[in-house]
């Protein structure tokens, strides 16, 4: 089965983002596919780089950026819901006139389109999160 995901809530103030983690190792491991992992609302909040946890917590951010690379997920961060919460990659950055980016490995930004995309070319939409 092929599944597309949908994150809407922060790394640390909600489980949706652990679920949504655990959900698709076990999917993985299962021998199904991730079409694309979408973040909208506070979920962008999963993509910056500058999280930084207490060393006894996990870091939810890195568990992401090294999910992603291992099984070459497709992570998509809502550009407006990124905005507004200060989440930018390069692009965005130069051209709002801002000094820097966040964002982490893995993650890219676009558009509600790829999210539109996701639900179509998935069997499932998975949603976690309000």
């Amino acid at each position: 089965m092929k599944f597309s995901i949908l994150i809407n809530e922060g790394p640390y103030q909600h489980q949706a983002s652990d679920s949504a983690y655990k959900f698709i190792e076990a999917a993985l491991e299962a021998g199904h596919e991730i079409f694309r992992v979408f973040f909208y609302h506070d979920g962008v909040n999963n993509s910056t780089r500058y999280t930084v946890p207490p060393q006894d917590d996990r870091n939810i951010q890195v568990r992401w950026s090294e999910l992603a690379e291992k099984h070459d997920l497709d992570m998509v961060v809502c550009i407006a819901a990124a905005q507004r919460r200060g989440i930018l990659d390069e692009n965005e950055a130069q051209r709002q006139g801002k000094d820097g980016d966040n964002i982490a490995p893995g993650f890219r930004i676009s558009g509600l389109g790829q999210l539109i995309e996701a639900g179509i070319q998935a069997d499932r939409l998975v949603t976690f999160g309000d």
